[in-house]
């Protein structure tokens, strides 16, 4: 029994040391290096990490999202199916943060993080849901419908012009999610 508790004791006293022992420079330059990595990680990501802040209507407004590219495949249809939930950009769920009470399309959203997710369709509009559950790993494998607080319907439209990485901004009217040809406002007040 007491062999067991030996090299773990052992690990935590040579950890105790090295940490007392090494200066203050060599544990900033030790940060440094890790802030290095982190940024080059997500950096490498397939589709990069985006974070754009701004304000609608005089108020602060802050959406997150992983932008995938296109890459030459056939999104609408294929890659995003029609009719199916979509966490609306790639990896982990995409979130807005609204720092006071909005309306989106004429509906009441309090203040608060909410995941973002939009249901394409091939004709009509498109649905677009705001979760309560923002902090999701990966995206719409862990929607829950049940925590949806607000759903709302949005007329998309097809532009000449290509546009290789989503992008989704804070602009008139309020928010604008732009991948390959699609252009999708999202009426924010």
């Amino acid at each position: 029994m007491k062999k067991r508790y030996v090299f773990p004791f052992a690990m935590l006293i040579t950890m105790v040391m090295v940490a007392c022992g090494g200066s203050k420079e060599e544990s900033s330059e030790e940060m440094d290096s890790m802030e290095v990595s982190e940024s080059s990680e997500a950096e490498s990501r397939p589709s990069p990490l985006e974070v754009k802040e701004g304000q609608i209507a005089g108020k602060a407004f802050k959406v997150q999202y992983g932008s995938p590219a296109v890459k030459g495949r056939t999104v609408w249809g294929d890659l995003v199916p029609y009719n199916v939930v979509w966490r609306t950009g790639a990896n982990e769920a995409t979130f807005v943060d609204l720092s006071e009470d909005m309306t989106v399309e004429g509906q009441s959203l309090k203040a608060g993080k909410y995941s973002l997710f939009t249901i394409p369709k091939e004709s009509g509009t498109w649905t677009v849901i705001f979760n309560s559950e923002w902090d999701l790993e990966h995206g719409h494998f862990q929607y829950d419908e049940k925590q949806d607080v607000l759903r709302v319907e949005v007329t998309p439209s097809w532009e000449e012009s290509s546009q290789e990485r989503l992008a989704i901004d804070i602009e008139e009217p309020g928010l604008v999610i732009r991948w390959e040809k699609l252009k999708l406002p999202i009426s924010i007040q």
